[in-house]
């Protein structure tokens, strides 16, 4: 039971931990790693996963168990109880210090019973991920992010730029900043856009187009969105499209994007943009 018990602290710590690290190798390796983080961090994920490995392969000269050494010796050298039972006087106090150092520290069971669901909770995910193969961020999961405000993405460094009327650069992300902070909203009308995104429901009869935009890893991902005007049907929910057409400043001092083409193309390998 004790040799189960110490199997178990051992793949909790060291094996779960091994596990993600080739993980995210593999996922690097195969050019995959961005869809969970940021490219840019992709060299220091990849670092720890190695020193990750080589902390794995360094724990099996540690004998089974010997996590479970306090290394403390719990002042007993002095106790006179000790002592007499070690000089051979009280048989009694004998026992008493075997107990002294081969006990074991009791388990409350609900403390053992969450330790057992932490550890099927996170054996569970890091087992999923080992065999379920990558994918993105869904378009549902997009739309649940949405708050109804605007993020601000690349915030003054985007209004710069935007103010040299250089916008030829931007995605979807730097633009929807722009349509959100324009204040002469005409500096923007006739800009010519070629973009790619998602499908998300909008309004008047129009769609927006979608794109996550992830700052560290998926964690942070916010979604960024332009409202855009088909010159065609509307595509579906969740549909990846590349619009090509012209930012237009409505009457109402609006921007949108009008769409003078709206071509269906697979997601791409790189669906977010940072």
């Amino acid at each position: 039971m004790r040799r189960s018990g110490f199997i178990g602290t051992r793949w909790l710590g060291v094996g779960l931990a091994a596990s993600l690290a080739v993980v995210t190798i593999g996922l690097a390796v195969t050019g995959r790693l961005g869809l969970y983080i940021n490219p840019d961090s992709a060299w220091f994920a990849v670092a720890m996963a190695v020193f990750v490995l080589v902390g794995a392969v360094a724990s099996f000269a540690l004998p089974l168990g010997a996590e479970a050494d306090h290394g403390h010796d719990h002042g007993d050298a002095h106790h006179p109880v000790v002592e007499r039972a070690r000089n051979g006087r009280d048989e009694t106090h004998r026992r008493a210090d075997d107990l002294v150092h081969d006990h074991e520290h009791p388990r409350h069971p609900l403390a053992f019973a969450a330790t057992v669901a932490g550890g099927v909770a996170a054996s569970g995910v890091v087992v999923l991920t080992l065999v379920l193969p990558p994918a993105s961020l869904s378009a549902e999961l997009a739309m649940s992010r949405d708050v109804g405000a605007t993020p601000l993405f690349g915030g003054a460094d985007t209004i710069q730029l935007a103010s040299t009327g250089d916008t030829s650069s931007f995605g979807v992300g730097e633009w929807a900043t722009a349509f959100a902070t324009a204040t002469n909203p005409d500096a923007f009308d006739g800009d010519p856009v070629e973009l790619t995104g998602f499908v998300t429901p909008g309004a008047d009869g129009g769609f927006d187009l979608t794109r996550l935009v992830i700052t560290h890893c998926v964690i942070d991902a916010q979604p960024a969105s332009l409202p855009i005007v088909p010159a065609s049907d509307v595509p579906d929910t969740g549909q990846w499209v590349t619009i090509t057409g012209t930012v237009r400043s409505s009457s109402d001092g609006r921007l949108v994007v009008d769409a003078a083409k709206v071509d269906e193309i697979p997601e791409p390998e790189d669906p977010y943009e940072y």
